[in-house]
C-alpha cells in the first residue's frame, strides 16, 4: 500500500474471509512494541477481513506518506459471524480450521519455552514440553522440509495437551481467545526468567501481559486491563466494516 501510494498506482484487494473474523479480543498493540508481527494499534484478534483491515490502515492515516488509492472487491455472501473453513491452508503450520481457530491463543506460546507442535501433524493444536509430565498427551517434533525444519525440541518427546476438542466445541466457549493454558503452563514451571523469551512482548504487542502473568493475575483481571483500549478499537473498526456482524 505504501509503495502503491508513493508510485501513484491504484491498489485493488480481492477480499477473502477471515476464519477468525467473528470476534474481537486481546490487548491492543502499544506502539512502543511495533514490529513486523505487529505494526498497528489493533488487538491480537481484530475481527476484520484483509480488505476491511486495509481500509482501516488507509483511513486512519497509519501508512507512511499519503493514503493509498484503494479499492476492495468484496466477498459475496460473507458475514462476520460465519465459521469459515478455508479451501487452501494459509500456512504450512495452519493446516486445518482447528489450528486456525486456536492460533490466536497458542501463538503466544512461541514467545515461551513451550512447543506448539511444529514438526508434527497437529501444529497449533497441541502444546507441550520435554522432560515434564504436564499432561497425558505426548508428541515428538520432527524436521519436515518446507514446513518445520529443525523445530523446537526436535526428536524429543514432549508432554502436554491436545486442544483440538476445545476448537471443536467452539459453540460452548465464552472466549475463543483465552489465556488459561498460558497462565497454567507458566504457573506450572514457576520460573519466569526462563519461561518467556524476548519474542513474547512482540507477539503480545506490549509488556503488560507478561508482567501480569508473572504477578499472578487471573485471566479476568488481565482482561479488565485491556477493555478500555478494546472498546476504543471497536469504535474505529466499525467505520471500515464491509460485512454484517
Amino acid at each position: 500500500m505504501e509503495a502503491a501510494s508513493e508510485s501513484g498506482i491504484p491498489l485493488i484487494v480481492l477480499d477473502r474471509p477471515n476464519p477468525n473474523g467473528f470476534y474481537v479480543d486481546g490487548p491492543v498493540l502499544d506502539s512502543a512494541f511495533q514490529s513486523f508481527v505487529g505494526m498497528f494499534p489493533v488487538p491480537i484478534v481484530y475481527g476484520m477481513t484483509i480488505g476491511e483491515y486495509a481500509r482501516m490502515v488507509n483511513g486512519e492515516g497509519w501508512l507512511k506518506g499519503k493514503p493509498c488509492n484503494l479499492s476492495i472487491i468484496p466477498v459475496e455472501g460473507y458475514q462476520h459471524n460465519m465459521i469459515v473453513s478455508l479451501a487452501v491452508k494459509p500456512s504450512p503450520n495452519l493446516p486445518d480450521w482447528q489450528s486456525i481457530y486456536l492460533y490466536p491463543s497458542l501463538c503466544l506460546f512461541e514467545g515461551t519455552m513451550i512447543s506448539v507442535g511444529r514438526g508434527t501433524d497437529s501444529p497449533f493444536r497441541v502444546i507441550g514440553h520435554p522432560g515434564y509430565l504436564i499432561g497425558s498427551y505426548f508428541f515428538t517434533p520432527k524436521s519436515i522440509p518446507g514446513v518445520a525444519e529443525h523445530p523446537p525440541y526436535e526428536n524429543q518427546v514432549c508432554y502436554g495437551q491436545n486442544l483440538s476438542g476445545f476448537a471443536e466445541n467452539y459453540l460452548q466457549i465464552d472466549h475463543p481467545f483465552t489465556l488459561i493454558w498460558l497462565i497454567g503452563m507458566h504457573d506450572f514451571f514457576k520460573d519466569s526468567t526462563t519461561f518467556f523469551n524476548p519474542y513474547f512482548d512482540k507477539l503480545a504487542g506490549n509488556d503488560l501481559l507478561r508482567n501480569d502473568i508473572i504477578n499472578g493475575k487471573t485471566e479476568k483481571e488481565i482482561r479488565s486491563g485491556w477493555e478500555n483500549d478494546l472498546a476504543g478499537f471497536r469504535q474505529i473498526r466499525k467505520k471500515y466494516l464491509l460485512y454484517p456482524e
